[in-house]
């Protein structure tokens, strides 16, 4: 399986890692450590160094209850950092669900658009829409992301039951409808959005059933990192859950599990110690292939 993007044809037969770029002042987990961008660069570089295959740049915090930025903010977060990370020789992804923002990074190179919103915003001053930059545009990569309700109110309500056949369907139909207007199967990723409107059952539902969520024939791109479903199910005796910061254990154990029940993108803050985790999953992998052979 590969993923086709702008400059690269993302080869998915191992799984690759994808470093987190915050540019923003109050994301969840490390808001406002690189919201300059020649902090931001050093950290591309670290996060590449540590062996992170691709980068998501993202400008505006999607964490549970922000109220999101204007369009000239975000743009100005983004473009100095996205305009010298082309440069790495590396897929970029854009984490945004503006189509301006969108239009602008593409112009400069970037491969893979990353909406939390699956391309259903319209731009504010009646331009192209997230779906038509991107169906317009001959090769970007793009994941499309499940999220019930917006940031600002998805926790106070989420979803209820059984979460997997609904969000499976709401990402079959946003596959379909890029696919009517042509744009290719290989560009397109799925992500279930772990937090985003559900609760902790839940999310480790859309871990348990992931082989249904892969079934439609798209690589699957997970985010559990530091996540507060992470957060819950470690937290002390006394229920106080450890800050986003110090979850980094649990962040690598469910990348891992994840990458096992065949995610092929892991979107992580700890990129060094994911890194260091699959690779003894990889010879594990393939000790059991060895002994397959062998018997």
């Amino acid at each position: 399986m590969h993923w086709k993007t702008t400059r690269f044809d993302v080869d998915l037969s191992e799984p690759r890692v994808m470093g987190i770029v915050n540019l923003t002042p109050d994301s969840f987990s490390d808001g406002g450590r690189f919201d300059d961008a020649q902090r931001a660069l050093r950290h591309c570089e670290q996060l590449l160094k540590d062996g992170a295959d691709m980068l998501d740049i993202g400008g505006e915090s999607t964490r549970p209850g922000s109220a999101g930025v204007s369009v000239d903010e975000e743009l100005r977060r983004v473009l100095p950092v996205v305009r010298e990370a082309v440069k790495f020789n590396v897929p970029v992804s854009v984490d945004t669900s503006k189509p301006e923002v969108m239009a602008a990074v593409l112009e400069l190179g970037a491969d893979i658009i990353n909406d939390i919103w699956a391309l259903r915003r319209h731009s504010a001053d009646g331009g192209p829409s997230a779906r038509e930059v991107v169906t317009a545009h001959p090769a970007c990569g793009v994941c499309l992301m499940h999220m019930h309700g917006d940031p600002l109110t998805m926790q106070l309500q989420p979803m209820e039951g059984d979460v997997v056949p609904e969000v499976l369907l709401f990402l079959e139909l946003a596959a379909q409808s890029l696919l009517g207007a042509g744009v290719q199967k290989a560009r397109i990723a799925f992500d279930p959005g772990i937090g985003f409107g559900k609760t902790v059952a839940q999310n480790f539902s859309l871990l348990v059933r992931q082989a249904e969520l892969m079934q439609p024939g798209f690589p699957l791109l997970v985010g559990w990192s530091r996540k507060s479903s992470l957060g819950a199910v470690v937290a002390d005796n006394e229920g106080v859950a450890p800050a986003p910061a110090d979850r980094t254990g649990a962040s690598v154990a469910a990348a891992v599990l994840a990458v096992e029940r065949g995610a092929r993108v892991v979107r992580v803050h700890d990129v060094r110690e994911t890194v260091q985790a699959l690779r003894v999953w990889r010879a594990m992998a393939a000790g059991q292939r060895a002994l397959v052979l062998a018997n």
